[in-house]
């Protein structure tokens, strides 16, 4: 079942720092949008829910986040065109691109544009203190994993990683909000999160119960950056009160997404509106640290939205002719 948080549009007295836009050429916009983000509890909904109230206020639109089943539904629901906004990874955009999506096999979706970026999506685990699991290598035989959601990133790729590491499990899915309350219910063994940092759940967990965040050691990072999407990534030891110091794990890049149909003006707006007001976004969640225009180079897999290519070719990030939809 969709639930939508709808957020109204804004008032005279917006305490935005942003100023509402009047375009000049508004012809074909829809009176209200929603974005495809993913579970509660995780970085998708937070982000994607101040984003659409950020966006929604300062157009003069209706907007709002719909909970869903990660990346891998969002590629899904933007091309059939169900949601014409919705937040991706690299990773699962690529495999809907190609058409070995598990959700519709076959289907090459490649009716879903870039809009902006937006943050890497670290691979970390947690785990009760009181379980003595302090690495990769202690996690038990058979022990209980959570990935969260069915078809997201986490839940596409970290029960791999697991098996190329050598870690014998067994699967637990759900939101990331359900699964921290079963590891502190002793439902579970273990989380194994995949989300922009800092995550929810994590940092409601630590508030409640001593946990564990452990990262890969040198052998277990280069093992998995060699046979996955991603890069070494280091979370700050300041991202949660539970590390004493930098965690090492690997991360995937994360973008917004439009279905290629959405009017040009609208996404140029959203665009312009997402990368000019930076610290607006970071007050939305933290993890826009990095939702900066330099980092539109890290999109290697989608095609850009004409929209959002006007706002970066104008801005001097360089998107070559045939990297936009057409």
């Amino acid at each position: 079942m969709r639930i939508q948080a709808i957020v109204a549009a804004a008032t005279a007295c917006s305490v935005l720092a942003a100023t509402p836009v009047v375009a000049q050429d508004r012809s074909g916009w829809p009176e209200s949008f929603t974005v495809g983000t993913a579970s509660q509890g995780g970085t998708y909904f937070a982000y994607g829910s101040g984003w659409a109230n950020f966006i929604a206020e300062n157009l003069d639109l209706s907007g709002g986040a719909e909970i869903t089943g990660g990346p891998m539904q969002n590629m899904a629901l933007v091309h059939t065109g169900d949601l014409k906004f919705g937040l991706t990874t690299m990773g699962p955009a690529r495999e809907s691109m190609e058409g070995s999506s598990p959700l519709a096999p076959g289907m090459k979706m490649d009716n879903v544009c870039a809009m902006f970026p937006m943050y890497q999506t670290p691979f970390s685990i947690t785990t009760l203190s009181s379980s003595g699991i302090t690495s990769i290598a202690d996690i038990p035989e058979g022990a209980t994993i959570g990935f969260g959601p069915a078809g997201s990133t986490s839940d596409t790729y970290f029960p791999r990683m697991m098996e190329t590491l050598g870690v014998d499990f067994e699967r637990r899915n759900g939101s990331w909000s359900d699964l921290g309350g079963q590891l502190q219910d002793g439902l579970i063994d273990v989380v194994a999160f995949a989300a922009g940092i800092p995550i929810p759940a994590v940092s409601q967990l630590e508030v409640q119960t001593d946990v564990n965040i452990i990262g890969m050691n040198d052998e277990e990072a280069e093992k998995i950056t060699s046979s996955f999407p991603v890069s070494e990534f280091v979370i700050p030891a300041s991202t949660y009160q539970s590390l004493d110091e930098p965690s090492r794990v690997v991360s995937m890049w994360n973008f917004s997404i439009a279905n290629c149909d959405v009017p040009e003006s609208l996404v140029y707006e959203m665009v312009k509106l997402t990368m000019e007001n930076h610290d607006k976004m970071v007050s939305i969640h933290k993890a826009a640290t990095t939702s900066v225009p330099e980092n539109y180079n890290k999109n290697t897999v989608l095609p850009w939205h004409p929209g959002a290519a006007r706002w970066f070719n104008e801005n001097g990030y360089e998107i070559p002719e045939d990297r936009i939809h057409n």
